[in-house]
This record gives structure tokens, C-alpha cells and sequence, in this order.
């Protein structure tokens, strides 16, 4: 990865689940509810980076390997 701290994505996927469990709730006051919301946009954006990155190595890894596909676009299903 890039000279950023690497995250462990399964883990921030399964910490902003607990914080949208947490938000959802409504037991937080305003205060920790925000910085609970502020920690989540962080680790999203830490999720996207690396999600970015794999991408970007397995088009690397397609194009060392002679492949001239290109990745397919398509859509995650919402729960």
C-alpha cells in the first residue's frame, strides 16, 4: 500500500457497522453522536482508499499478465 498506515478493511467495515448500530439507536447525545458520526466518515474514507488500491493492483496484475480486459463495472445490491 501507499506510505499512508494501511487500514484492515474487514475491521473498519465491522467498526462502522457498530457506529451506524450506535447512531441508529438514538441513545447518544448530540456530542458523542457526532463524534461517532465524524469517525465513521474517516474510516469510510480509509475504506475507499483501499478499496482504490486493490483495484488499482489488479489492473496491474491483468495488464503483467498479458490480459487486455478491462474490469467490469457493476452494482452492489442494497440490503
Amino acid at each position: 500500500m501507499s506510505a499512508k498506515k494501511s487500514i484492515d478493511l474487514e475491521k473498519a467495515l465491522t467498526d462502522l457497522e457498530e457506529l451506524v448500530e450506535q447512531l441508529e439507536s438514538g441513545d447518544l447525545p448530540l456530542e458523542k453522536a457526532m463524534q461517532k458520526f465524524e469517525e465513521g466518515i474517516k474510516l469510510t474514507r480509509g475504506c475507499q482508499t483501499a478499496l482504490k488500491e486493490a483495484e488499482q493492483k489488479v489492473e496491474i496484475l491483468l495488464k503483467s499478465a498479458g490480459g487486455d480486459e478491462e474490469l467490469a463495472e457493476f452494482d452492489v445490491e442494497d440490503d
